[in-house]
C-alpha cells in the first residue's frame, strides 16, 4: 500500500511552547461540505482552540474555519463546536489520563490524510514559567552553536 499524502492545513506552535506533549492521537473530524471546501483553501486556525471530553464523546471548541466564499446559505458558524472521531478505547484512555491532575487535551495540527480531514491531538501537561525560560535558553544556545559552526566552515 502506498504511503498516503499528508497535507498540513494548520499547525499549533503555541501548544509546544505552553505544554509538554506526552502522547498524541489522530482523530477524524465531523465537518459539513462547505467547511471541507474552505479547509482545502487552507482557511483554518486552531490557535485558541481546546478539546473536551463530554459524555464519552470528544469535542473541539474554538477551531475557526472561515466560511466558504461560494457557500452562501450552506455555510456553518465558523466557531461552532465540532465532534472528533476516535475509537472508544482511545477515548477511555484519554478520559483516564485527564482525570489526573494537570493533564489537558490540545489540538496540535489539522491536515488532510488522503481525502480525509484529520486532527492530531496531544495529551499535554502545562509548563511552568521556568520551563518556558529553559526552552528559550536551549533554543538560543542551539542557534548560537549553529551560527558558530557556519562561521567556522566558511
Amino acid at each position: 500500500m502506498a504511503k498516503e499524502s499528508r497535507k498540513l492545513i494548520a499547525n499549533n506552535k503555541k501548544a509546544y511552547h505552553d505544554y509538554f506533549i506526552e502522547d498524541t492521537y489522530e482523530a477524524g473530524i465531523s465537518l459539513a461540505g462547505t467547511e471541507v471546501k474552505s479547509l482545502r483553501t487552507g482557511k483554518c486556525s486552531i490557535k485558541e482552540s481546546f478539546i473536551r471530553v463530554e459524555q464519552g464523546e470528544v469535542f473541539i471548541y474554538g477551531m475557526h474555519i472561515s466560511p466558504y466564499e461560494k457557500g452562501n446559505i450552506f455555510n456553518k458558524d465558523p466557531l461552532r463546536v465540532r465532534k472528533l472521531l476516535l475509537h472508544r478505547y482511545e477515548i477511555n484512555k484519554i478520559t483516564g489520563k485527564i482525570a489526573e491532575k494537570g493533564y489537558t487535551l490540545v489540538p496540535l495540527q489539522v491536515y488532510f490524510k488522503g481525502s480525509l480531514t484529520k486532527v492530531e491531538i496531544g495529551l499535554a501537561k502545562g509548563k511552568k514559567l521556568y520551563d518556558k525560560r529553559q526552552d528559550i535558553a536551549k533554543k538560543d544556545m542551539r542557534r548560537e552553536a549553529e551560527k558558530e559552526f557556519k562561521i567556522r566552515n566558511l
